[in-house]
């Protein structure tokens, strides 16, 4: 009879597992081949089920409507706070080009702002923009959040004047079919290694608890490894879902998906959304940084679906 083995839960991949210290995480734009802005900030509504056509090719469903698992995200407009440029990959000079008072509530904000003209410096490599959102015309908060974001553009200078003192709408983004979602997951607090490791519970008539580990380790080297499964945070960590599908993207005034009673603990959507097949970290409300995908998946380029309902 063979031996009942598994391995032990928990990726030490991640480590350590500790709270996050800001709740909207910062991407990594590098190898990214996509062109124009490389981010956008989104709020997750929730979840639902949706009809769709499939129409990818040689699909034992080609044709058929179908049920899917899709996540829901609102998309604002964004408005570029500050150009920030890079000489020898360190930050070289920051130029603030937007003074808004909805920003007073996130920063100090300068009464003055300078001619961007001017203050652009003759030698640098590159360019990026902070760039933050516009939550006052949703339904969940007014403070904005701020995040540093990439511009993939053989002329990035020239790509970013037209935008300053502009809201940047995210039509041009949504042309993208596969987006990584970067963002926190739900936050669980203080757990115990059974359930945040998967450690099997010890025979009931165990000394000193059934919920712990048999054993933290030997006597020497004298302490507890790394390794062990111990109590502690579970959840609120930085996590990155690579290549989900987009399934539909739009304005809620061109085609309105919102419930009767509305999206449970956000409300109605009243901007932009886009819908993504299958599930996105964190709970509603939680701020989802989107980019294109990293590393697009060529199986899941292929598969095409088309929005027929949003079932809620």
């Amino acid at each position: 009879m063979t031996k009942n083995s598994r391995p032990r839960k928990g990726s030490l991949q991640y480590w350590p597992r500790k709270r996050a210290t800001k709740l909207l995480p910062s991407a990594n734009f590098k190898h990214i081949s996509s062109q124009g802005l490389l981010g956008f900030i989104t709020y997750k509504a929730g979840m639902a089920s949706a009809l769709v056509k499939d129409l990818t090719d040689k699909s034992l469903t080609h044709n058929k409507q179908i049920i899917i698992p899709v996540t829901i995200l609102e998309v604002p407009n964004m408005k570029i706070f500050s150009v920030r440029f890079y000489k020898n990959s360190k930050v070289l000079k920051d130029v603030i080009v937007s003074q808004d008072k909805e920003l007073k509530r996130k920063l100090k904000v300068p009464k003055t702002i300078k001619d961007f003209e001017k203050e652009i410096p003759q030698e640098y490599d590159d360019l990026r923009i902070i760039a933050y959102s516009l939550p006052k015309t949703t339904s969940i908060k007014k403070t904005p959040d701020l995040i540093e974001l990439a511009i993939n553009t053989e002329n990035k200078l020239e790509f970013i004047k037209p935008l300053i003192g502009k809201e940047i709408t995210p039509d041009e983004f949504f042309k993208n079919e596969l987006l990584d979602t970067h963002g926190l997951t739900k936050g669980k607090g203080m757990q115990g290694p059974v359930k945040r490791f998967g450690v099997t519970l010890r025979f009931h008539k165990s000394e000193k608890g059934v919920r712990k580990v048999g054993s933290i380790g030997p006597w020497h080297p004298a302490r507890v490894m790394f390794r062990v499964p111990m109590a502690g945070q579970m959840g609120f960590f930085t996590r990155v879902t690579y290549n989900l599908k987009k399934i539909h993207a739009g304005k809620i005034t061109e085609k309105n998906i919102n419930p009767k009673q509305g999206f449970k603990n956000y409300g109605n959507i009243k901007t932009s959304y886009i819908i993504l097949k299958g599930s996105v970290q964190g709970l509603a409300k939680r701020q989802i940084l989107l980019t294109p995908a990293k590393r697009p998946h060529r199986v899941k380029l292929k598969r095409k679906f088309e929005l027929v309902e949003v079932l809620n």
